[in-house]
């Protein structure tokens, strides 16, 4: 049983191992299939062009979180009325996995099928994260929620790591870096990520209690009453509903930087090397500020720890921003661009575990599902509007401008976090339902 280490002190050592590797099995499809590989893959090795591959990435990127953020609150609802949050999260990995073993199998032309493959996968994917998320209430009290939250996020890039040196590796053993002799790298992260979820499925626990019997009224009319009472109650969750809004003003930003940051590093000249090597440094430092947030958010406030991370964006993103516009001198740009990497990994790493452990503490374990949904619906809907209104704005003012945009979001997220009275969530979150009708 873990119980060394960063597990020691915890109250379920074994439970939020195996969570913690859910976190680490889904970063197969996190990074390998979503930042690294399957993107290049599609316009290379599957589409007749890449421009043609270029515009499929984005529809597919863009109809999956849209899916996802549509349906997250209804499903959130249903596993809390049902009890199914572990249910569900192990069929939405098992189907995750089997859907990226899959992607393996596609030829040129297969496009199309490509489509149908990625957003099943993306989609399955992305509402696991939530149920992933909604384990949190069960598996900490307050005390400890920010160190749990970061333990499983420490343990994701550490995943990450191990995921990109392995990938990185046989690439440059077998010479691998032509796109279309990646398939059985696919194959790999399918078997990782089941593997990886096998203690998630044996050891993990769901404490919540279904709806009675005699009280159920059916799927959709129990899910139906559930969000209908919590919209009622908004007033009771009030901080959790304005963290909500700040959060998706600073994820406006997190999102489109995650998103270019591969397409910076390929304008630069990066070949699939160095941008391994790119991910390799995002991952490892991101890992420091995770573990960093584990260490110290709960003594100082997770509040106050998002706050402190908010500030490492500002920093970060300003640089690359004056990077852009060419201050630094072009012939050290690519120099700095990989010292300001390592400060959006560690700002990364650091804003993600602190903004779940923030919504963990004001959350209801009862809850926790319908919670977590709105949780992914948020951050959904920012990985939607940020990387399109950096376009747009790129458009109009250019690159460095569309950045000093993104410099903007997260000033205005440090800015309102002053509304946010964590003392006042948590309360809200251990009155359970005292005030449900």
């Amino acid at each position: 049983m873990p119980g060394w280490g960063p597990f020691r002190g915890i109250d379920r050592p074994r439970e939020v191992f195996a969570w913690g590797m859910y976190d680490l099995a889904n970063q197969s499809f996190q990074l390998l299939i979503n930042t690294l590989l399957f993107p290049i893959f599609l316009r290379t090795a599957v589409a007749s062009s890449k421009e043609q591959g270029s515009s499929a990435w984005i529809v597919l990127v863009a109809s999956s979180t849209a899916l996802a953020l549509l349906v997250s609150p209804f499903v959130g609802a249903i596993a809390d009325a049902r009890a199914w949050k572990k249910p569900m999260l192990i069929a939405t990995g098992v189907v995750a996995s089997a859907l990226t073993f899959a992607l393996a199998f596609l030829r040129p032309g297969d496009l199309w099928l490509a489509g149908v493959i990625y957003i099943a996968a993306a989609f399955c994917v992305g509402l696991g994260e939530n149920f992933l998320g909604s384990f949190l209430p069960e598996l900490a009290p307050p005390e400890q929620m920010g160190r749990v939250s970061a333990i499983g996020w420490t343990m994701s890039y550490i995943g990450a790591l191990l995921l990109v040196g392995l990938t990185a590796l046989a690439i440059f053993v077998f010479n691998a870096r032509d796109p279309g002799q990646w398939r059985w790298l696919f194959v790999a992260a399918g078997v990782w990520f089941i593997v990886g979820m096998i203690p998630s499925f044996t050891m993990m626990h769901e404490r919540a209690k279904p709806l009675p019997v005699e009280q159920r009224r059916g799927l959709v009319a129990d899910m139906v009453r559930r969000l209908a009472r919590t919209a009622r109650e908004v007033h009771r969750f009030r901080q959790l509903s304005r963290f909500f809004a700040v959060m998706f003003v600073y994820s406006l930003g997190t999102y489109t930087v995650i998103f270019y940051a591969g397409i910076i590093g390929d304008n630069l000249g990066f070949d699939i090397g160095q941008l391994s090597l790119l991910a390799l440094v995002m991952s490892a430092t991101a890992g420091v500020g995770a573990i960093l947030a584990a260490k110290y958010q709960d003594r100082i406030g997770r509040v106050r720890a998002v706050r402190l991370f908010l500030i490492v964006w500002v920093i970060s993103t300003g640089a690359l921003a004056i990077m852009a516009s060419g201050a630094l001198g072009s012939g050290g740009n690519a120099n700095w661009f990989w010292l300001i990497a390592a400060g959006v990994g560690f700002g990364l790493g650091g804003i993600g575990t602190c903004s779940r452990a923030v919504v963990g503490a004001f959350t209801p374990p009862d809850r926790s599902g319908e919670f977590f949904g709105m949780w992914g619906m948020v951050l959904k809907l920012s990985a939607l509007v940020g990387p399109g209104s950096f376009g747009l704005t790129s458009k109009l003012l250019g690159t460095s401008g569309a950045l000093f945009l993104l410099v903007g979001f997260f000033v205005a997220g440090l800015l309102l976090l002053g509304l946010i009275d964590e003392k006042e969530g948590m309360a809200a979150a251990r009155q359970g339902d005292a005030g449900a009708s």
